[in-house]
């Protein structure tokens, strides 16, 4: 017999909490901005020295390479990381990934090299990030109705966000203090060790009710059952979600929403330095962080009354505006108006992360998330390709405008393109009309 509740179960809110805190942690990739600027400080090629003896000065293209490659494998890792997730335990999912975040960390701090970055923090900090990723979040959401799932997904996908609200000085004052290969191997150790202990506590409702009975509490308003009532009530398998056109639509939609993102994310410390602000860089990485944690958890709330059609496409329209701005805003030496518009770039970036979760549910169900969501992921790494193609632009123009205006085009294609997906019917939805 099914367990209906009038509120979720305590071990509900454990389980949102617990995935908070490690993706505080595998939020790591957002401090990628404070290495880069350490990395790309001299001349191409040239010796570091000081603390940073060992490590050469690479090109503005080299430095978002590790970022790019690290994006794609988070992706890729992803799809395994979404079924360790369904098949066998959050919890194991979120200690690998843990383990391997260290091990990347030290091997990059350790290796003090291009090839070392790639390796370390590109290949299996990417695993550890893609595995560990896939944890929480799905986890979180099957405990928890279509009505809720908008606010419970930008809280959880919030932590990532809002680790950069703390990496950012916390990064700048190791390498400072430290230099880049200690601030590698200390930030590895302390993430792994707060992933592995957090991740202790993710449960899901067939772990705590293995007859399978738990059934989410149902919706208690007028707007929020309208969001529930948009939502599938098959549970998609992978092949058979590969089989919609609509899933590409959404991978190409979370390219479209990532990309700007990434572009902002691989440059947030560089804007304020050509602004002429640059002692004060790692205060837009830490800015950032809190406004992408807090379009997670807005983007989230507001798609649950809203839709989250509705909320994509507004979230895309503004950001495209503002990016079109930063040129201008870097020009003048605006800094109000720089951190107005990168501002609310991270804000659709990070509202990006929590709709498309939401989308992927509403869409093909809660019981495989895990791996569906990974399935769609993979748009998000190769939404990495604008942070490699700002970084050429900015090789051979001297600047990221053209870049700008390249990302703010896409989200213009990715309003547009959120209007026109709708939710794929089940057959026995199509024949009941």
């Amino acid at each position: 017999m099914a367990a209906h509740c009038d509120k979720e179960p305590r071990q509900a809110w454990i389980t949102t909490f617990a995935g908070i805190a490690v993706n505080l942690c595998l939020g790591i990739l957002y401090a990628w901005s404070m290495w880069s600027k350490s990395l790309t400080g001299g001349s191409p090629g040239q010796p570091m020295p000081g603390l940073n003896e060992g490590w050469i000065y690479l090109t503005n293209g080299q430095a978002a390479t590790p970022l790019s490659v690290c994006m794609i494998t988070f992706a890729l890792l992803m799809i395994p990381g979404g079924r360790i997730q369904d098949k066998i335990s959050p919890r194991f999912g979120a200690t690998l990934g843990g383990l391997l975040l260290a091990a990347g960390c030290i091997v990059a701090g350790l290796m003090k090299s291009y090839t070392g970055l790639i390796i370390g923090f590109g290949i299996l900090g990417g695993m550890g990030m893609g595995i560990g990723y896939a944890a929480p979040t799905p986890a979180a959401l099957k405990w928890f109705g279509p009505h809720r799932r908008g606010l419970i997904a930008g809280l959880v996908v919030g932590g990532y966000g809002g680790a950069a609200l703390y990496i950012g000085p916390l990064s700048k004052y190791l390498i400072d203090n430290f230099g880049i290969s200690k601030s590698f191997i200390y930030l590895g150790i302390f993430f792994a060790t707060v992933v592995v202990v957090a991740g202790q506590l993710l449960k899901t409702p067939n772990e705590v009710y293995p007859d399978g009975s738990y059934v989410p509490p149902a919706p208690k308003c007028a707007r929020t059952t309208k969001v529930a009532a948009a939502a599938t009530k098959h549970d998609w398998r992978a092949r058979e979600m590969l089989r919609t056109w609509q899933f590409y639509a959404l991978a190409f939609m979370f390219i479209l929403t990532t990309q700007s993102g990434m572009l902002i994310i691989a440059n947030a410390a560089k804007l304020l330095t050509t602004a002429g602000a640059g002692q004060y860089a790692w205060l837009l990485v830490a800015y950032g962080g809190l406004v992408n944690a807090f379009g997670r958890v807005g983007t989230g709330f507001y798609s649950d009354r809203i839709g989250r059609t509705n909320a994509y496409t507004l979230n895309c329209a503004v950001s495209a505006v503002c990016l079109l701005l930063v040129p201008y805003a870097m020009r003048s030496q605006n800094i109000l108006l720089l951190f107005i518009v990168v501002g609310n770039a991270y804000w659709q970036y990070g509202g990006g992360l929590s709709l498309m979760p939401l989308f992927t549910g509403d869409f093909y169900g809660a019981k495989n998330l895990g791996v569906n969501y990974g399935l769609v992921f993979i748009g998000w790494g190769l939404g990495s390709f604008m942070a490699k193609l700002g970084g050429v632009i900015q090789d051979r123009t001297g600047s990221l405008d053209y870049a700008f205006y390249i990302s703010a085009g896409l989200l213009v294609v990715g309003s547009v393109l959120a209007q026109v997906v709708k939710r794929p019917r089940w057959a026995e939805e199509k024949a009941a009309g």
